[in-house]
């Protein structure tokens, strides 16, 4: 038996086209699993599954409302993380295809993150870890360091 771990998470969104669109660009390992059409409680909606063999993101459109502020107190998923090889390259790649990243994450030695946001259903935090020490990326008490070379992660000096 494997470690437990996360295989995937169930999220209503309003555009599963826009939203499939966005995390593809981003990772572009990913792709669409399966999807299907199914009655959702009286609502017929569109459902799919979007990652690699081993995890995704279940995806389902008819969404109504939104979520709260990433800045809020109010119950709810604040954002979803994934760590990448490389930030730069993600970055590049959504900002090139219209998706503007809402701001870096904190200043780390052992790793640096950018955060986006997608319209007002979902944000996405992308992080690259600098270390291969588990101690050193999981360092929650390790000094502030400002990014060497803003430009070398995909964020302008504007947003540091």
């Amino acid at each position: 038996m494997t470690t437990p771990h996360l295989e995937h998470a169930n999220i209503t969104v309003k555009n599963i086209d826009a939203v499939v669109s966005f995390i593809t660009t981003a990772l572009p390992d990913w792709q669409v699993r399966g999807q299907g059409t199914m009655d959702w409680f009286g609502k017929r909606i569109r459902w799919l599954h979007v990652g690699t063999s081993d995890h995704y993101l279940a995806l389902q459109d008819g969404g109504e409302g939104t979520l709260p502020s990433w800045t809020s107190h109010a119950v709810g998923v604040k954002h979803l993380g994934f760590a990448v090889p490389l930030l730069a390259p993600v970055v590049e790649r959504l900002e090139a295809a219209g998706f503007p990243m809402d701001h870096p994450g904190g200043a780390h030695p052992h790793r640096r993150s950018a955060y986006f946001t997608f319209g007002d259903e979902l944000q996405f935090e992308f992080v690259e870890y600098l270390s291969a020490l588990s101690s050193e990326r999981n360092a929650y008490d390790a000094p502030a360091k400002p990014p060497a070379d803003a430009h070398a992660v995909g964020i302008s000096p504007a947003r540091t």
